[in-house]
């Protein structure tokens, strides 16, 4: 009889590991915290359509790396390969653009994506997302930067670099 093993492309996180994962968790709430970020969790399975409509259905992510599957009601669900969709999802399906002017939200959760996996790299793997809603200027951006220093300052981290870009 063949032993039952995690699948592939996934892994226990067993207490060493784990309490890393942890302390990084902390540092990031420590930081978001301060800057006026809530924190809100999004569900594991969100309609497929979701992905679709904000990654797009001719991206590598929604054709090849989704896990998806079809509901005992007929709908097509997936696992949330990334929390922007889920987190623009929220902030339209809560109305927070109707409450405030600025919204800023960030969460901290595993994400799934069916991508080959490589040494370091699984299908199961852990994402930490902010988003900043209902403002341009570019001092929302500037203050990202200074949360992402003042986060990696305090996880020792002092060899880093950090690109800016812009696509609009």
């Amino acid at each position: 009889m063949e032993k039952i093993r995690t699948l592939r492309g996934f892994r226990d996180i067993l207490s060493d590991e784990l309490e890393k994962f942890k302390k990084i968790e902390q540092a990031f709430r420590k930081y978001s915290i301060r800057l006026g970020f809530r924190e809100i969790e999004l569900p594991i399975l969100e309609k497929t359509e979701l992905f679709v409509r904000s990654i797009g259905d001719t991206t590598d992510i929604v054709e090849k790396e989704m896990f998806t599957f079809i509901d005992a009601g007929g709908d097509s669900l997936s696992m949330r390969p990334e929390a922007t969709a889920g987190m623009v999802r929220s902030y339209l399906q809560e109305g927070l653009y109707a409450t405030e002017r600025m919204t800023k939200v960030c969460t901290v959760g595993p994400m799934f994506r069916h991508e080959r996996p490589q040494k370091g790299r699984y299908r199961e793997f852990h994402q930490i997302d902010v988003e900043v809603f209902g403002v341009k200027e570019p001092l929302v951006d500037a203050e990202l930067i200074l949360m992402i220093r003042m986060f990696l300052d305090d996880l020792a981290i002092n060899r880093y670099h950090i690109e800016v870009n812009s696509v609009g």
